[in-house]
């Protein structure tokens, strides 16, 4: 599947590819129409059809990813309520031993993650994974998300990395295809974002389950060819 010879940079994706998407989708589809209904005094049903709209009308923005922006737009403490289930927050499996074996072999790991800060702080204060991490770059301090080609490029400025050197593993599809526009050569996306949620189509793009699929021999190290 890889050729752990031809990479020196691997940029990781947070929700969906380190972490169970399990806790987003339970966040956004249940926890907050369920404080909405609460806030407005609705039924759950009725507070889904007035937020799902308006989360489908900034998908893909860097709106969509920013707590304070939802925080203002729908007049809930969003960082708050993520709190609220925090417990929910999971590492997929390996993932640990993939980031260790990572570091072992000399591979340069960088976080790139379209989360708020408020939520990549919750989510690396529960699961401690910005330990086993070189870097970390959040979107928001670009102001462009991922999947905007602009912010391949601003990142590349911030941390310079060979784009045919470059392994890309995100569970979004959107992602994954700007970052090929920009030239990134190695691409990976993810099966099942989501532990409890069906195996997906990935469409164009190679894919993988475990992340003991794609563990890196201890000793590559990355040569040009």
């Amino acid at each position: 599947m890889l050729n752990w010879n031809q990479i020196e940079t691997v940029l990781l994706d947070m929700d969906g590819t380190l972490l169970d998407l399990h806790f987003d989708n339970y966040f956004w589809l249940h926890h907050v129409p369920r404080r909405y209904a609460e806030k407005h005094d609705l039924e759950v049903n009725a507070a889904k059809e007035t937020l799902f709209p308006l989360f489908r009308s900034v998908e893909g923005t860097i709106e969509w990813y920013c707590v304070d922006y939802w925080s203002e737009t729908l007049g809930l403490d969003i960082a708050e309520l993520k709190s609220e289930i925090e417990h929910l927050i999971a590492i997929h499996p390996d993932v640990v031993p993939f980031l260790s074996r990572l570091r072992e072999s000399g591979k340069r790991a960088v976080l790139v993650t379209n989360a708020h800060q408020k939520s990549l702080t919750l989510k690396m204060n529960r699961t401690g994974l910005d330990q086993h991490l070189d870097l970390i770059v959040c979107s928001h301090d670009f102001g462009v998300p991922k999947e905007d080609t602009d912010f391949w490029r601003k990142l590349d400025q911030q941390i310079r990395f060979d784009r045919q050197r470059t392994l890309l593993i995100d569970d979004s599809l959107a992602v994954l295809r700007s970052a090929q526009r920009f030239g990134i050569k190695h691409l990976l996306a993810v099966f099942k974002p989501d532990s409890k949620d069906g195996v997906r189509d990935v469409a164009e793009f190679t894919a993988f389950h475990h992340f003991r699929e794609i563990m890196p021999e201890i000793g590559t190290t990355a040569h040009k060819t």
